[in-house]
């Protein structure tokens, strides 16, 4: 039925077919058209047309006659209007690709414009404190700012130092890691607002090797969490708490840099 359909609106669409039109703005017309130019039948028609037309051409028109034709076209040829390129499903379809493009790029532009070395580590970080439990640590039952010396003569870490603002926490529990990249982490549980603590090796540069300085405070965020970083001789500490930078601002000395 399908086919019998097509041959009939195929059909049609010749017998309206024009004899001298080598550009035509309608599909359906050409895909017809190019069928057609294989068939005996049709190609013997159109050259029959075609020389009725030129007959018709050499008669004359009376003047009188004259002033009923136009010399602008009967049928203006259609123009593509932007509108109906815009509706093009392929137009379209590239449209919607290159926004979502734009607006990974500038998401991700936006995630990282703040970035600092170390952030990427942090930001994992606050990750890994999302999912640990109290169980997972070693129980300790001190002030944070001594387990320094714990991290140095158990674990061999120097400068694994709690800053001055947080020294004084008491602690519930600590442990010692290693993450994807064999960085030794320190981590530090204590009971105010359930915080915790991390220390990592701070970021290098790649051809010198000297510390990528962290200036001041930086906040991270992720999954919910806040992390406030710092770097002191070649290690980052992380403050990180569940909620925003209001949760982290009043324990601090000077303002983080946001």
């Amino acid at each position: 039925m399908k086919l019998l359909s097509s041959m009939r609106r195929q059909r049609s669409l010749l017998n309206c077919a024009p004899i001298s039109a080598p550009q035509l703005a309608d599909r359906s017309m050409r895909s017809a058209l190019s069928r057609a130019n294989s068939s005996t039948e049709f190609v013997d028609q159109q050259n029959f047309d075609r020389a009725v037309a030129r007959l018709v051409r050499l008669i004359a028109i009376p003047a009188e006659s004259a002033e009923w034709f136009s010399e602008k076209d009967l049928i203006p040829a259609s123009r593509r209007t932007w509108k109906n390129t815009l509706r093009n499903p392929a137009v379209l379809a590239i449209s919607i690709a290159v926004a979502v493009i734009a607006g990974v790029f500038v998401f991700n532009f936006v995630s990282h414009l703040n970035d600092f070395p170390g952030s990427a580590t942090a930001r994992k970080l606050l990750g890994v404190a999302a999912s640990t439990r109290p169980v997972m640590l070693d129980p300790v039952n001190a002030e944070a700012g001594t387990l320094s010396d714990l991290f140095f003569m158990k674990h061999g870490l120097e400068h694994y130092d709690v800053p001055a603002e947080f020294a004084d926490f008491g602690t519930i529990g600590c442990r010692v890691f290693e993450d994807d990249e064999s960085r030794r982490i320190a981590q530090i549980w204590v009971s105010e607002k359930r915080m915790q603590f991390f220390l990592f090796p701070a970021e290098r540069d790649s051809k010198t090797g000297a510390v990528l300085r962290v200036p001041g405070w930086r906040y991270v965020h992720q999954e919910g969490w806040t992390g406030a970083v710092t770097e002191h001789s070649g290690i980052c500490f992380m403050a990180a708490v569940r909620g925003g930078d209001k949760e982290l601002e009043s324990y601090l000395s000077q303002t983080a840099g946001k």
